[in-house]
């Protein structure tokens, strides 16, 4: 038996990316057992995972954790955070570790100084290659979501009686200036004919009653569901919307037709849908002086005009959504 500990403690999206390198180190190590360690809070996106044997989640007490963790007797360790919590682990439980390269100084370049070279690589791939060591070769499976059966969602029972296809459209984001504003999702939803389920965490519930308050055939679910049955949705539908957020990766784990909108932050970083639906598009605005503005998010636009997202072209995704749903 090989005995390995996968650390990621966060956050949704970057969880879901891991779920290759599980696979992969499960299918392919002979007598392979699987641990993963994560925070508590993200418990319900990793409960289900087939390819894990058992998942340790981080509480308040790192060190009383580390000990629980040394009692394992783990062979390799594999870092796909890497930071100071993990680099901790690492040292307290000394063994053989393996750990991602987050390319920090790169993306400080492109950041502060628009100079770009950073790889044209995906995360999950370097993810793998983090394990090559091991002889893991890429499956092309693509990302894993599994939905706990009491979490599945009924749609036929919220769509209109004459349909049963929708566009999913994620509204939400951790970041302001990774979210399309409201104002700027009603424009483009006008001009969708198809029915929009609008899915959103309980701090998006205020900018979906706004646009509800415009498009009153809206289905708003944003706040009523857990991340699981939020994935069911997005399971069910057609074709989704979606800012660069957890459910667009989750969305990627379905092979769902994604039309992702880009912000601040750009896919060059290497965390835009994986071997998600072959029609499907990014839509940012490029060649922006300030963009990107930085690496994760900001509160507000620095520069108070906003332009990555409000010049990103409304006409642009009613035709693409169009395009999809003629797609038999």
């Amino acid at each position: 038996m090989v005995k390995f500990l996968i650390i990621r403690f966060s956050s949704i999206g970057d969880i879901v990316l891991t779920t290759p390198v599980i696979r992969c180190l499960k299918q392919q190590v002979e007598e392979a057992e699987i641990h993963f360690f994560t925070k508590r809070q993200y418990e319900s996106i990793v409960e289900s995972n087939p390819y894990i044997d058992k998942v340790h989640y981080l509480d308040d007490n790192l060190s009383e954790k580390i000990k629980e963790l040394k009692d394992e007797f783990y062979d390799h360790i594999i870092d796909l955070h890497n930071n100071l919590r993990t680099s901790k682990v690492k040292r307290k439980l000394s063994l053989p570790a393996f750990t991602v390269d987050k390319l920090n100084y790169k993306k400080w370049l492109i950041v502060n100084f628009k100079i770009n070279k950073l790889p044209d690589v995906h995360i999950v791939d370097r993810y793998l290659d983090t394990v090559k060591v091991f002889d893991i070769v890429n499956d092309m499976k693509g990302l894993d979501f599994f939905i706990p059966q009491k979490d599945e969602v009924e749609m036929k029972s919220i769509l209109p009686a004459e349909t049963s296809e929708y566009i999913a459209f994620a509204i939400g984001g951790q970041w302001y200036t990774k979210q399309m504003p409201p104002e700027k999702i009603i424009s483009v939803i006008s001009g969708i004919s198809k029915p929009v389920v609008l899915l959103g965490g309980k701090e998006d519930v205020e900018n979906a009653l706004l646009i509800k308050a415009k498009l009153p055939d809206v289905i708003n679910m944003c706040g009523s569901l857990n991340i699981n049955q939020s994935a069911s949705v997005v399971k069910q539908s057609k074709m989704v919307i979606t800012n660069d957020t957890g459910l667009m990766h989750i969305a990627a784990a379905f092979k769902k037709n994604i039309i992702s909108l880009w912000g601040n932050t750009i896919p060059e970083f290497g965390m835009y849908p994986y071997l998600a639906g072959s029609e499907s598009q990014i839509m940012e605005v490029r060649d922006l002086k300030c963009r990107p503005c930085t690496k994760i998010g900001f509160r507000k636009c620095p520069k108070k005009h906003f332009k990555c997202m409000m010049e990103i072209d409304e006409k642009k995704i009613q035709d693409l959504t169009k395009k999809i749903f003629s797609i038999s």
